[in-house]
């Protein structure tokens, strides 16, 4: 397991399934990124308004519009531009379903301007379907870029977790930066109360999804 080299990056594209992903996944890599002048763009695939489908509170349209807002949030506390972060507006918990037509059709959609130096992308190997088809997706994007990553969100339970091959310290003010930047994402933390069903991030998720150092895999 080795740090990351950032040297001689010019421009990174980050990817993330929902709306949190990115934060959860590689917020102190962008925070990183964007204090060595790195541009970096970030693509979220869907509008994240499957987390809560029986609120009233919150139908599809206000929690999808919530959610943006939410990762422009979070992305401002890493120094990204809202005009750097783009939503593609697919159907959350749909992706699953997507054949290899669909995975090209996406690849398309995701795929915005000149090949990045550095592409970062959910991990094939999670245990959320939507993530497992952005990554496959991904894996059709810029087959010039020079460095690719990958990080996991939700490890499956039924078979091992991929080995990290490089790893982030975020040391505490970056570390502070992304608890901040997770507590943006009100809806996904409690905020939305009239929905038992809808997904709620409990403590210990919280936790893991804010450790001190971020783990990537090649991908």
């Amino acid at each position: 397991m080795s740090a990351l080299d950032l040297t001689g990056l010019r421009r990174a594209v980050v990817i993330a399934p929902h709306p949190d992903d990115e934060v959860i996944g590689a917020f102190g890599l962008i925070r990183r990124l964007r204090e060595h002048g790195v541009r970096v763009q970030v693509i979220v695939a869907t509008d994240g308004a499957a987390s809560h489908r029986h609120s009233a509170r919150f139908p599809p349209k206000r929690l999808a519009a919530a959610r943006r807002a939410e990762s422009r949030a979070g992305m401002a506390r890493a120094g990204v531009a809202a005009h750097d972060v783009h939503f593609l507006a697919r159907a959350d918990g749909s992706l699953g379903d997507y054949d290899s037509a669909a995975c090209r059709g996406l690849a398309r959609d995701m795929a915005r301007g000149p090949a990045p130096d550095l592409l970062v992308l959910p991990s094939p190997a999670d245990d959320h379907p939507d993530h497992r088809t952005v990554a496959r997706a991904g894996r059709l994007l810029w087959p010039r870029c020079r460095q690719r990553l990958a990080y996991l969100v939700w490890p499956r339970t039924d078979r091992p977790t991929p080995p990290t091959r490089l790893w982030l310290s975020l040391g505490d003010r970056h570390w502070h930066m992304k608890r901040a930047a997770l507590a943006c994402h009100r809806t996904q933390t409690g905020l939305i109360e009239d929905d038992p069903d809808g997904f709620h991030m409990s403590q210990a998720e919280r936790v893991a999804f804010t450790r001190p150092i971020e783990r990537f895999t090649w991908a």
